[in-house]
């Protein structure tokens, strides 16, 4: 009829893990298929409540026909010590699973391993064994299989739940990856760190800072970064090679910080720091780094030629227009007049021009050497404090 719209119809798994839940209800687990239609019906009439899953155990109670609800309860298999230990040391190698699932996210490439592992998250024949206070003895019967489609809901919030069913809860199992992640780890051997001692608050706020080692030991080189061996999930827009990309400049970074030490500057805006990677990278990844950070690719040129000249305060004296005291003015006219260069300087707030040779005072009080391109200016050189060091024909 016109004006009559259909509403959208309820579905379960919209997740790929808690899609490949249903799945493995539907085929794997080897459950009678005329049951699971109506069980799909009474989870999306609402007939369900109070719904908990705990370590292998799911509870629920779904209202039939009589006026008391049925109480329904699904065990599921737990894994064995060495299913366990043979889910977590394979993914326990690889970064790309760790970090997937510290990110709340179930790569699909970790369920694989697993079942090939002999450690399979998902239900097959023989996992599920449920019990429902109702009369009727079909496995399943229809509000079982209502909770089954419901626990797709869980696994869609948390994949976690697949690996509660199996035995272990979240927080253990995060722990175990994460010991097995750290340095002193080996391959098969399982590395618990210590607990730590408790400290009194008030002890702790009290408790004198000690002073920190005057100079640390800085290694000779950046070594290389780790390696994911499985692209992040799709939804995050990145890759393995992006993220080893900002390592390898972090790492790069660091290094110059324990070098250089403390004066050098660390706290770049958005900018300044796009200016530097394009600086440091190859001039022709310039255009896809603009793309990405939405900027113009001619802009970060600019920014990035100003940068590797003269570094932070050479972007600045690119992007800066200001009206500084009239003494530095003043002085800088007076070492244009005798250097010899032919012309008149003409002065405009902190840039005094003479042909195709400018001067940008900067508010660090140093002084940037520009010449003429085109018909704009690119930086020439580092600053400097005096501006008879920059006063030299182009």
């Amino acid at each position: 009829m016109p004006g009559v719209t259909g509403r959208k119809r309820r579905t379960f798994g919209n997740t790929w893990w808690g899609a490949a839940w249903v799945e493995a209800l539907e085929e794997r687990a080897k459950l009678d298929p005329n049951r699971l239609p109506r069980g799909r019906t009474y989870a999306r009439k609402g007939t369900v409540s109070k719904l908990a899953v705990g370590a292998g155990e799911v509870t629920a109670w779904v209202q039939g026909s009589r006026a008391v609800p049925y109480r329904v309860t699904i065990h599921m298999k737990a894994f064995t010590d060495e299913q366990w230990e043979s889910l977590l040391g394979m993914a326990g190698t690889r970064l790309g699973h760790v970090a997937a699932l510290l990110d709340g996210e179930l790569p699909g490439e970790l369920a694989e391993d697993a079942r090939a592992a002999g450690a399979d998250l998902l239900p097959g024949p023989g996992d599920l064994r449920p019990k429902c206070s109702c009369p009727d003895s079909a496995n399943p019967c229809k509000h079982v299989a209502a909770v089954y489609y419901l626990v797709a809901d869980e696994v869609d919030a948390d994949p976690f739940v697949l690996f509660l069913l199996r035995g272990r809860p979240r927080e253990a199992v995060l722990a175990e990856l994460r010991a097995r992640r750290a340095p002193a780890s080996r391959p098969g051997k399982r590395v618990r760190a210590p607990a730590a001692p408790g400290v009194d608050p008030k002890r702790a706020y009290t408790r004198r800072i000690a002073a920190l080692p005057p100079r640390l030991a800085v290694p000779g080189t950046v070594g290389p970064p780790a390696v994911l061996d499985i692209d992040p999930p799709h939804r995050t827009g990145w890759s393995s090679d992006t993220f080893a990309e900002l390592a390898a400049d972090a790492a790069a970074r660091a290094w110059e910080l324990l070098v250089m030490g403390p004066e050098r500057e660390t706290d770049l805006s958005f900018e300044e720091d796009l200016a530097r990677r394009a600086a440091a990278g190859d001039p022709g990844e310039v255009a896809g780094l603009a793309e990405a950070a939405g900027v113009a690719a001619r802009e970060l040129a600019v920014w990035a030629q100003a940068w590797r000249e003269a570094g932070r305060g050479g972007m600045a004296a690119v992007r800066e227009v200001w009206r500084p005291a009239q003494a530095p003015l003043a002085q800088a006219k007076a070492d244009f007049a005798e250097s010899g260069l032919p012309g008149t300087p003409k002065t405009w707030r902190n840039r005094i021009t003479q042909g195709d040779l400018q001067l940008r005072y900067g508010r660090d009080e140093r002084w940037y050497r520009f010449v003429r391109e085109g018909e704009g200016w690119r930086v020439d050189g580092p600053a400097s404090a005096r501006p008879t060091d920059v006063l030299y024909p182009p």
